[in-house]
């Protein structure tokens, strides 16, 4: 599994619907005062900017000969031959995997020439999950992400138990406790 940010994602993509910006303050003309820009790509921040940039990729990647998942709309799957690869999409990173070294190389040679792409290596993090491969297999786990929630709440020095609480301990409630923001939990 390797990983691939795009430098510019919102830069790349074409938006379909008509919109206009109001001109930077230093770039007013005298001779055209009221003048507003079309936008013919996406800008940072526009709220159209996800959605074409996902669009001008789906499209490649579809010209490229992949498939959209049934079970989700930004997993791609490319079969040659014997050989799969496999593209999930989050926004402006890009995981991929698949059964030959030399599809994988491909697929991210093709990539950097069409948008402007760094190669991050292998997966190592993704959305908070630590990605763990080696010969055996894959393994996902969350043990940074449970240190981060356990130091956020000053838990940090907390022993780890088999069980989250005693399996004979009887709880009831606390009626000089004090009050607790249970969103927080």
């Amino acid at each position: 599994m390797q990983q691939m940010d795009v430098k510019s994602a919102f830069l790349n993509g074409f938006i379909e619907e008509e919109v206009y910006v109001r001109k930077p303050p230093d770039f007013e003309s005298a001779r055209f005062p009221d003048q507003v820009y079309k936008l013919r790509k996406a800008l940072y921040g526009l709220k159209q900017s996800p959605r074409a940039w996902y669009a001008r990729l789906k499209s490649f990647l579809l010209k490229s000969g992949f498939v959209i998942s049934s079970v989700d709309k930004t997993l791609f799957l490319l079969s040659h031959g014997y050989d799969t690869l496999i593209v999930q999409i989050y926004v402006d990173d890009i995981i991929f995997g698949g059964s030959s070294h030399a599809l994988v190389s491909s697929f991210a040679e093709q990539m950097s020439r069409e948008f402007e792409m760094s190669l991050m290596g292998e997966l190592k993090f993704f959305l908070g999950l630590q990605i763990k491969q080696d010969p055996e297999g894959t393994f996902v786990h969350q043990a940074k992400y449970t240190r981060d929630i356990l130091k956020k709440f000053d838990m940090g020095d907390s022993k780890p138990m088999m069980t989250p609480m005693s399996t004979n301990t009887a709880l009831d409630a606390d009626e000089d406790g004090e009050a607790v923001d249970q969103k927080e939990f």
